[in-house]
């Protein structure tokens, strides 16, 4: 895929033309791939939100970074603007199954547009993909075929929000099998967990924070071959809070011994931690032990 041209689909009909699908809707479409033309190796930006059903192997689809091979049943969300594409033996193929496409123009203005922000999987890595058990699958078809029932009537004023709304339930239905697939996987992320522990461990104890600064959740993720929001939800679903916070209250643990080195001050602690300026360590101490670094050091 190295040596691949990126190639950008802007619109919904350029997509819609590409694989021989009629356009419907000039800013949705579900696309049925056993009705579609045969696609070839192709490295792509889609200007729109993508949604791959994915009912069997059809070669590695890449994805940022990572590749991921399909498996029976399985949804890949693609935000606007991310690279992918497929990469096979070199033959043409049939891919089996089904994609929805709808434009950021479509849910501009809507509850659903100023909560995209909430549907975090459009921004997870393709091997972070949503595997469905059978009814889900289901689920998800006639979500798809009740958004290409509208698409097929006559365009009026209920048809867009007709259209938003079964895209919405659509997407709950995926926070719900997410968090299904979170639990059914608890096993692995308790291994992420356990990893994330050392990992900070380890950074906090090294001199990372005066080279790389104060730790954060992105080096964290991409330490452990996880895109941020996948390790994110990870975190916020197994242990109550965000990364960011658990990232806090071990550092402000660390904070607790450091600062009654007699040969630190409370500056030098903060900058060992990875704090540019001192203010900020002494905020977040104070905002979570509810006194000051120096008026911890007298108590204590």
């Amino acid at each position: 895929m190295e040596d691949s041209k990126i190639i950008n689909v802007e619109t919904i009909a350029e997509y819609n033309k590409m694989v021989n699908h009629e356009t419907l809707h000039p800013l949705v479409s579900v696309v049925d791939f056993s009705k579609s033309d045969i696609i070839c190796q192709y490295t792509r930006t889609f200007g729109f939100y993508t949604v791959f059903l994915k009912d069997v192997m059809c070669g590695d689809m890449h994805y940022g970074k990572n590749n991921y091979d399909y498996q029976e049943g399985t949804l890949v969300f693609i935000a606007p603007g991310q690279t992918n594409g497929i990469v096979n033996d070199g033959s043409s193929i049939r891919p089996a199954g089904y994609a929805l496409l709808f434009h950021p123009d479509l849910i501009r203005g809507t509850a659903l547009g100023k909560n995209m922000k909430d549907y975090s999987f459009f921004s997870y890595d393709v091997h972070e993909a949503l595997h469905l058990s059978e009814r889900e699958r289901e689920i998800i078809l006639d979500c798809f075929s009740n958004i290409k029932l509208e698409l097929e009537q006559s365009i009026d004023k209920h048809s867009k929000s007709l259209i938003v709304n079964n895209i919405e339930l659509f997407l709950n239905y995926c926070i719900r099998f997410y968090d299904r697939q979170f639990v059914t996987r608890d096993h692995i992320n308790q291994g992420v967990i356990k990893k994330f522990e050392s990992l900070l461990n380890e950074y906090l104890k090294s001199e990372k924070p005066k080279t790389l600064g104060f730790p954060m959740v992105n080096y964290f993720a991409e330490e452990l071959n996880l895109s941020a929001n996948y390790f994110g939800d990870l975190i916020k679903k197994e242990l109550g809070i965000s990364a960011q916070e658990f990232i806090h209250n071990q550092l402000i643990e660390v904070a607790k011994e450091r600062i009654f080195d007699p040969g630190k001050s409370i500056s030098e602690v903060s900058y060992d931690l990875g704090f540019k300026y001192p203010q900020h360590f002494t905020r977040l101490f104070k905002n979570k032990m509810g006194i000051s670094p120096s008026e911890y050091k007298i108590l204590n």
